[in-house]
């Protein structure tokens, strides 16, 4: 596929006019030599990338549980394990609450990713990254850095009940705020300067669109700035990550689905969910005259067109249901519906202690372990002029 590359605007090159004749003609065949050793040595070490070209290398990740991303060595060394045994898993995708990476105002510990970059690298693995926007805990105390929880950004966050009236389950930002969502724009701005045109930085996105039901009330015209500026964020971290994957992960409310998905498509982003679940009629409504369809009728309409990158739960393996209504579904289910009914790229499976076994039972049979990417679609997204593999 054709593949059209930038020269970087860090390396200066003299345009002033050099003369006429044989001087002129010498002096811009070594320009030329010049240019063509540098283009060599930087595209080799993979800091030159496409103009336009998305890195793509679509298949089964691993995601790791809460805080298994700085769990002591021994736990790493045993997901490092798997991936080097598992040539269908092509790398993990880690969750970063924003409060890990911005420390401070405009202070970035990029550590934690930088040491998975290094070890992963070594393996030919490769990293995806979530950014966490909405905490499943009250007491999250690095959700958010401490300085967006002042005055000035009217405190940040708000709480939300998943469990009951006047029962805190967690938080979430309030993003209609345009002082908190230029905040997170500048976050991805300042991984997108670092990570972008890293090789084995694969992608990155943001958690849930669900709000959450406010345990104060949020107004009609809040709710809706929440989902423009969203909107704006994205497109924003696209732009900071032009030959990366972007996604938004993506569950409820309904009605702001489409346009969201109009949104990816029109700026290249990726579709992904934060839960498969067989049977949720939420996710799997086709939608009439009277209700907008679920997340999960959009993929197969998607595919060949945007990157589409669902995850599975700690919870999917246990129920089909979120209610815990319905079955215990096997691995292979939740593969055959997310390769074949949702037409997958990337598939992230959750490293849970109880069903991980499972999970790497199934991508070592032939099926995936043969195939590229794991059997998944490795079609390049017609919104990316180019995929660069």
């Amino acid at each position: 596929m054709k593949t059209n590359f930038e020269f970087p605007s860090t390396i200066p090159l003299a345009m002033a006019p050099y003369g006429s004749g044989s001087n002129y003609k010498l002096k811009a065949a070594f320009i030329a030599i010049f240019i063509f050793i540098v283009f060599i040595v930087l595209f080799s070490s993979g800091i030159i990338h496409a103009a336009d070209g998305v890195k793509w290398h679509p298949g089964h990740y691993y995601q790791l549980l809460g805080g298994a991303k700085n769990n002591p060595k021994f736990m790493m060394d045993a997901v490092y394990k798997d991936l080097v045994n598992t040539p269908a898993l092509r790398g993990i995708q880690v969750r970063y609450m924003w409060g890990d990476i911005e420390t401070a105002k405009g202070q970035y510990n990029f550590a934690s990713i930088d040491k998975h970059l290094a070890e992963l690298q070594k393996r030919n693995k490769r990293l995806v990254i979530m950014i966490q926007t909405k905490s499943f805990s009250a007491n999250s105390v690095t959700y958010v850095p401490p300085y967006l929880r002042s005055v000035e950004y009217d405190g940040g966050v708000f709480t939300f009940s998943g469990s009951g009236p006047n029962k805190p389950t967690g938080e979430n930002l309030k993003l209609w705020n345009p002082l908190v969502r230029d905040r997170l724009s500048e976050l991805f701005r300042a991984l997108g300067k670092r990570y972008n045109a890293h090789p084995y930085f694969e992608g990155i996105g943001m958690s849930e669109t669900a709000l959450g039901a406010p345990l104060n009330p949020v107004t009609g015209t809040q709710t809706n700035d929440f989902y423009k500026n969203l909107h704006m964020v994205l497109q924003e971290a696209r732009k900071a990550f032009p030959n990366t994957m972007v996604m938004q992960s993506v569950n409820y409310p309904r009605p702001i689905i489409a346009p969201l998905v109009e949104t990816l498509k029109k700026m290249g982003g990726g579709l992904s969910h934060p839960d498969t679940y067989l049977e949720e009629r939420g996710l799997l409504m086709e939608g009439t005259k009277y209700t907008p369809p679920g997340v999960y009728t959009h993929y197969p309409k998607l595919s060949g067109i945007i990157p589409l990158a669902p995850t599975v739960m700690h919870h999917n393996y246990a129920n089909t249901k979120s209610d815990s209504s319905g079955y215990k579904p096997t691995v292979s289910e939740l593969l055959d519906f997310l390769r074949d009914d949702l037409k997958a790229n990337y598939i992230f499976w959750t490293r849970d202690p109880k069903y991980y076994q499972g999970v790497l039972e199934m991508l070592n049979w032939s099926a995936q372990k043969d195939k590229d990417a794991g059997g998944l679609s490795t079609t390049c997204p017609s919104t990316y002029s180019s995929c660069v593999q």
